[in-house]
Formats: C-alpha cells, structure tokens, sequence
C-alpha cells in the first residue's frame, strides 16, 4: 500500500439509494440485475461527464470532485437520471437517492496491487471531511442533496456554469444542526430542481437534530431571562454605529485625490496610495481602482491627470455604481499631523461624515491612516471584529519608508499611464532599495512584466513577493499564490481560484483571467461566458475588454448575433485592441466584405490582412499561396524578435501549410518544426509549460492526417507518461485523439470510435476530436456517424475560429479541415444531377 501524501482539499459526494434491498426483493434478480446495470451505465456516463472518482460502490457511490460545481451537477443529474430510469423500468415506486455533499482535506492513497486482488478498492479515502458527507446524506430525503456551508457558497457561486437550468435551481437554508460524532455544530444547506427535489427541512433522527437556540427550545425559561436577553440584544444593536448612508456590504467607494495642506511634498503621492492598501484590506469596502477612475475620467473628455474632488468624484461614482466618496486628507493642526478623511454622497455631495486621526510628526502619519481607514469601515457598517481581523499595519503590509511609498505610488502612476517599462521599474527598483523587504513592490513589478507579456520576469518577482509573506496583506498572499497557480496545471488553479473567490468575490481582473483560461486550458465556452458575465460590471476596470472576450465566448458557442452585439459594445465602450475575432466572427458567416472592413478599422489591419490571422482568414478563403506568404512573413519576424513562443507556433504553422494545403515539403516541414521543439522547447516550456507538449502532439496530428503511423506513434512515444498531458484537459484529450488514429491507421475503427465517441458528447470537444471522429467512422463504414461529425465540421464554424488552446496551434488545423469538409460538399452538391 502506498503512503497518503498530504492532505489534500476535494470535494465529496456520497450517495445512497433508497430502499435498494426492498427493491430487489420486490423486482427479483433478473429484473434487479437490468435494473443496476442500467444504473452502472448512467453512473459512468455522469461520472466522465463531470470529471468525477468514483472512490467506492454498494448500494451508494462516494466520489470525489476537483470543485463543488462538479459534485453538484453529477448529484443533480443522478437525480434526474434515476427518475427517468425507474419510468423506463416502469417500477411502481420513486427510484431516489439521498445525496450529501462537502468539502474538506482528505487523505488518498493507492492500495497495492496484491490487496486489491484480495478484495481491497484500488484507492482508499480517509478524512474528517468524509463522515461530514455521510451524515449529510443520513440526513437527507429521499431524493434530497444536502451540502455543507464549505460547499454552498463555492456551487452557489459557480451555478451560472450550468446554463439556464443553473437559474432554475432552489437554494435553501435549513440553519445549524448537530450531528453524533462530530463536536461542531453544521449549517445544512439544500439544493434541487423544483418538481424534482424534496426542498423541505430534513427530519430529525437519532444521529443528527437541529441545533435550536435556547428559546426555541421545549424548555421553559424564566420571564426574567427572555428580558434580560432581550433587553441585552437590544443594548447591542444600539451600541452598533449606523451608517448615515445606505451602504451595503461588497459596495464601491471612490477615492479621491488626497489634499496635501503640509509642506512636506513626500506626503502627496505616499499618503494618498498609503490610503487605498490600507482600505483594501477590508472583504466589505469595495475601492475602485485608480485605472478605472482614469479609464471614466477619458470618457468624461477629462484628463486623465485631473485631480478628483468633490465633484468630480461624485460623477465619477454615479457613472461607475459606486455608494460613496472618500476624500483623504494630511494637515498640521496646532503642531500635530492629522489625516482625516469625508465620506461624501455622490448624490447630494454633501459630506455625510468625517473621521481623523492626529499624531506627532511624519513618522505617525501611517498609524494614522490605519486608524482613519479602521473608523471608515465600521462607520460605513463593517462589523468591528471583522475590521481588527483584517487590518493589517501599514508598515507590515507595504512599507515603513515613506520615502520608498512615495517611489511605489510614482511608479504605479507612471506603469498605469505612460506604460514606460525602464521608467516603472526604475521606481520600483528605488523603492525596494530603500526597503528591500517592500514585498508590494516586488508583487507590482511582477504584474507590470505580465503585462508586458514576461511570464518569467513575473513568476521570478511573484515568488520575491511570496518569500516575505509577512510584509503581504492576506488578499495579496493568496493572489500571488494563485498567480504562480497558473503554471502549475488547470485542476490546482481552478481549486484554487474558487477559494480565493470565496473570500474576494469582486476580484474581478481574477474572474476575467479564470474565464480566459477555461477558454485556453479546457475549452469551456459556457463556463467561461458566466464568468465573463460575472466580471462585466461597471466598476471593472477592463470593463471593455471583458465585454470583448464575452463576444469571444458566444461566437465560440455559434451565438453569432449576440457575439456581434458585445464585440461591438466593447469597440464602443473604448476597447482599442486587434480585433481579430470580431472580424472572424464575419469570416465564420461567409461575410468576407464586412470581415475585411471590420479586421482594417482595427489597431492590427492597418496594413491588411497578415501574420497569423491573415494565413487563417486565406486558408478559409481558398488561398493558400498567400497563406503561406503570410505564415513566411510571421515567423522571419518572430526570429528577428527573438520571441521564442512566436517563432514556435510559427513554425507550427509552416508545417501545418506544407503538410495541410501542399505548400512546401510535408516531411521536411514536420522535421525541421521536431527539430526547433528539441532546440527551443525548453526555452518556451519555461514561459508556459505545455508548449513542447502540445506542439509534439500537434506534429503527430499532422502526421495523422497524411495518415503516417510511425508520425503518429512518434508523438505518443515521446510524450508518453508526461505531466503535461495528465495535467491539461485539452492536451489530454489531443492525445486522445491521436491514440484514436493510432487505431484506426492499425486497422482498428471501431475502436478508435469508441474512444472518441464519449468526448464529441461534450460540449468542451477540441473540434480534431470531431475530425478523429469522422475519419474513424469512414474507415469503419458507419457513414452516418461520419456524416454527422462532417455536419458539425462544417456548420461549426464559430467554435472552428475561436477555439484557443493552450499554445494555440490547434487553430491552423481546425480551419483546414472546416474548410476542406465545406469545398467537399459544395463539390459534391455541384455534381448531383
């Protein structure tokens, strides 16, 4: 038996059916045994469908789940299964099953091989969390899916994945409850489909009771308890401070610039960003972010410079959605220094409060603001626990050096305008010299070189960061922490963003990188619209941009019109990027004028169609001489740039014109791309880690397609036991499709359809899955199944474009064969009588 690893957080689902032993005595063993191989079958095909583990099997399943979402669409869609199954068998009573579903550290281990062949499960699961689940599902109604408070808020969160039917769904709490064996008390929460689910109170039994507050409870208390309670708990409520404006937890807040009435100029810029960390440590003031008051301030045909007041302000949270503005300021009254700060309403710009704080000298002015910014909060309704709980001190979470503030808030102002990289880094360089230990400026060069398109420079300033965690707010740490994630593999990431979420709900630059790398990683257009549609609100600082991708979504789930709607909303909204997909958008519908006219009006047509887009919009066109020029002309560039990602999907992309359309020496071509992945691999691992992977796989799906078996073999061979491929659900399932021609080009069709049979049901299948599909179906003489996924190939033609893989080669490929399939069509619709 091999040892558990460490504790590791999953979620767990355990399921019971009910009455099972009574059914099979009443159908008898012939009808029973139909009855559970059916269900065996509605069990595996759920399982694969939600990526769930099936751990153990008797009369209930236990599962285990990378993310709640997960455990709660399989729970709901084994409870409809069921139903369906017990009409189908025509029996006479309900076929349901009770299901209980938490979240929590577990240990997993594999049991050797000699135990499981004496009757030991292949893997074993053991943890606190899992006796919480059991009695969740003891707990339960038939038919009923009880969840813990851990899993609630992450499936709650998380339902727009599942659709329209995610509207639909009851979400119910049913309060605290004691359960036998465990010492805390639990919040039990439900969640089911109305006609479907029980969505009542669970009863009571012997093992779990509701935990009922003394005055609920059968016993009689004394008149003189219930007022003494009462009148405490009303002592209480007026002790607590009541905001004189109606601000709700999670609402906005301006900041606006800090009034400077000293004569020290270090003040200005230090005190003012000094103000909004300390403010953003709160989970219950949201602060607007300083590129989102720019971006409004040059929709307003203002400067984007110009100092906000009052007014400004004011007009800036009416624009935005924001309850209130703050305006700080730093003052000498009678020797000492003050910082104090309004709380303005936008509505009436009159000053709704004002709170300060007063010290001796410079040196008191951070205190200072920890004070003002803790007074703000409970003023504004933040409980006070929750105030002394998250503040962190400003000298511990930025820096004790106001002259090192005062480079950091010059830096940031100067990365968020002028965008000068030597110039930016140059401050925060300054900055970390005069306090090496300033973890926030590491943590900022870090997202300046991300943006600049410098993974490497970023994941080495992010784990600078990560190294002084004791000079990093709690936000901050788990941010980084989840930043360097995302070059760990998918299933940890997305673990880890749904707890992060959890906790910063309104992150939203977080939830916009969670929706593009849905898209990228798993091919997940659904989920990634909800979460676009999360992140699209007005206090969103890449509102636009986000709108832009939401387009990208929809296009890519053949929502043509609505993907038209947002692409051109973002344009309008102030988005100024290529545009590329909105002008693919035309060129999936055959509008080759309107593709041209909207690819030229943006930033990347000026010089008409080029590079990578132009060699995709002249594969789909019919050209592929100009496609081959094009896809020349990129990677000379990309060699004389030195960027080592762009020369590999560049060559890529040579190969793919040789080996696809004839352009070149199909052999050679494949070689020489093997060749630089040997050379360069590493290099571009380094940046992402599936490049090599993918793009040998990539090569041996080229050569699938000339149908050269040593190719294809090759490419499993060499990426055979990777990490990679276990890791990436994309790249998994690429190697899926090439173990599937594997098959067929050994005379085994039927074999390789029935292993890509179970993933073209997904919504997520890479459109080579589909190809795979249809070349396995003609080899197997099942025309109808090849002509279907010809049918999708060519009318597809949104997902076709906007499909984005992890190092996004699979691009060049997918409009090839679309294309190919359609010409084939209109050519043998030209030839029938």
């Amino acid at each position: 038996m091999q040892d558990a690893g460490a504790p590791q957080v999953r979620t767990i689902l355990l399921t019971d059916l009910v009455d099972s032993t009574h059914l099979v005595e009443r159908l008898g063993d012939a009808a029973a045994a139909a009855l559970f191989r059916a269900h065996d079958r509605l069990v595996l095909e759920l399982q694969q469908r939600w990526r769930g583990r099936l751990i153990d099997r008797s009369d209930g399943l236990l599962l285990l789940f990378e993310r709640p979402i997960d455990g709660l669409a399989f729970a709901l869609d084994y409870a409809r299964g069921l139903r369906d199954l017990g009409r189908e068998m025509q029996l006479n009573q309900p076929l349901q099953a009770r299901a209980g579903l938490h979240v929590g550290e577990v240990l997993v281990w594999e049991n050797s091989p000699e135990a499981v062949r004496q009757g030991a499960k292949s893997l074993e699961v053991e943890g606190l969390a899992k006796p919480l689940a059991g009695r969740l599902m003891a707990l339960a109604r038939p038919g009923q899916i009880l969840l813990s408070a851990t899993a609630e808020p992450l499936a709650h969160r998380a339902a727009r994945e599942l659709g329209e039917r995610g509207e639909l769904l009851v979400w119910k709490s049913y309060g605290r409850w004691r359960f036998k064996g465990i010492p805390e008390a639990q919040e039990v929460h439900e969640v089911g489909e109305p006609g479907l689910a029980p969505l009542r109170i669970p009863s009571h039994t012997p093992k779990a009771w509701r935990d009922l507050p003394l005055w609920r409870r059968p016993v009689a208390l004394t008149a003189e308890a219930l007022l003494v309670a009462g009148m405490a708990i009303g002592a209480w409520f007026l002790a607590q401070p009541k905001p004189a404006i109606a601000f709700n937890e999670r609402d906005w807040v301006v900041v606006g610039d800090l009034r400077n009435l000293t004569s020290d100029p270090r003040l200005e810029d230090a005190l003012e960003q000094a103000f909004r960390i300390s403010l953003e440590q709160s989970r219950y003031v949201n602060v607007v972010g300083e590129l989102k008051v720019r971006d409004t301030l040059q929709r307003m045909q203002r400067k984007p410079d110009t100092a906000v007041d009052r007014a400004l302000g004011s007009e800036i949270a009416l624009r935005d959605g924001a309850r209130a503005v703050l305006l700080p300021t730093v003052s000498e009254v009678g020797g000492r220094l003050r910082v104090s700060a309004e709380v303005i309403d936008p509505h009436t710009q009159t000053t709704v409060y004002a709170v300060s704080a007063d010290g001796k000298g410079v040196e008191s002015a951070l205190a200072s603001i920890d004070e003002v910014t803790d007074q703000l909060r409970a003023k504004l309704g933040e409980a006070l626990q929750n105030v002394q709980k998250t503040s962190v001190p400003l000298p511990n979470v930025a820096t004790p050096s106001l002259d090192a503030l005062k480079a950091f808030a010059v830096a940031r102002r100067v990365a968020n305008t002028t965008g000068d990289r030597e110039q930016a880094l140059g401050l925060y360089r300054r900055a970390l010299q005069l306090d090496p230990q300033f973890a926030l400026a590491h943590a900022d060069m870090a997202r300046l070189h991300a943006t600049l398109g410098e993974p490497g420079a970023a994941r080495d300033e992010w784990r600078k960061a990560l190294a002084l965690p004791q000079r990093l707010s709690p936000q901050e740490r788990q941010m980084i922490e989840l930043m360097l994630m995302q070059h760990t593999g998918p299933q940890a990431y997305f673990r880890k963003a749904d707890e992060y979420l959890a906790l910063y709900p309104d992150d939203y630059q977080t939830i916009g990188r969670l929706s593009s790398n849905q898209w990228h990683q798993r091919n997940d257009f659904r989920a990634a619209e909800a979460l676009s549609r999360r992140a699209l609100k007005p206090q969103n600082e890449r509102f636009s941009s986000v709108r832009y991708s939401l387009g990208i979504m929809l296009l890519g789930q053949e929502r043509y019109d609505a993907a038209q709607t947002e692409f051109r909303l973002a344009r309008e909204a102030g988005f100024v990027g290529a545009g590329e997909l909105y002008a693919l958008l035309h060129e999936a519908r055959g509008q080759y004028a309107e593709a041209d006219k909207t690819y030229f009006a943006g930033t990347a047509g000026r010089n008409g169609w080029h590079g990578e887009t132009g060699a995709i919009v002249w594969i789909d066109r019919g050209q592929p001489a100009q496609a081959a020029a094009a896809v020349r002309d990129w990677a000379q560039k990309a060699d004389a740039s030195g960027d080592v990602l762009e020369l590999l999907r560049a060559h890529a992309a040579l190969a793919s014109m040789a080996v696809l359309h004839g352009q070149g020496d199909a052999a050679r071509a494949r070689q020489a791309l093997l060749a630089l992945v040997e050379a360069k691999g590493a290099m571009g691992d380094d940046l992402y880690p599936p490049v090599s992977t993918e793009l040998r796989l990539y090569a041996g799906l080229l050569s699938a397609y000339r149908d050269d078996r040593a190719g294809v073999e090759e490419a499993l061979r060499r990426t055979q036991g990777s990490t990679v491929v276990r890791d990436y659900p994309t790249i998994r399932e690429l190697h899926e499709v090439l173990q599937a021609e594997q098959e067929r080009l050994g005379g085994q069709p039927r074999l390789a359809m029935a292993r890509l049979a179970p993933l073209v049901r997904q919504d997520t299948a890479l459109v080579a899955t589909h190809w795979a599909l249809m070349r396995a179906a003609r080899a197997a003489r099942e025309e109808d199944v090849a002509n279907a996924q010809a049918d999708w190939l060519a009318t597809h033609r949104g997902r076709v474009f906007a499909e984005s893989t992890t190092s996004d080669v699979l691009r060049f490929f997918n409009v090839s064969v679309s294309a190919e399939v359609a010409r084939s069509r209109q050519q043998a619709a030209t030839k029938t009588p």
